[in-house]
């Protein structure tokens, strides 16, 4: 078992972000055949995603992005190309979200 951590700071407030990890997940469903599901908050929202050899959780924040993930036995060999597809999805969709006013 293997565990991914990507950390992405943005300036976008909380709803623009929310839209873009909204986005992401799914992507996420689509591209990955992941599982999502959305849970909204205050101050912090959460993506959960699953689906067989990989399951974790995407913090969404006013300011930062937060995921972690474990990877099973069969993923752990692919998880620096795993790790560098979601970063520049991260990165592509926060390049192109507007920050907050």
């Amino acid at each position: 078992m293997s565990n991914l951590h990507i950390h992405r700071h943005h300036q976008l407030g909380l709803p623009a972000a929310r839209k873009v990890a909204f986005l992401w997940a799914e992507k996420a469903e689509e591209k990955f055949d992941m599982k999502c599901s959305y849970e909204e908050g205050e101050t912090q929202d959460t993506v959960h995603f699953n689906r067989a050899g990989i399951q974790g959780t995407l913090k969404v924040g006013a300011d930062q992005f937060e995921l972690q993930a474990t990877l099973g036995f069969l993923f752990s060999a692919f998880k620096h190309r795993i790790e560098s597809e979601i970063g520049q999805q991260f990165d592509a969709l926060l390049n192109t979200a507007k920050p907050r006013p």
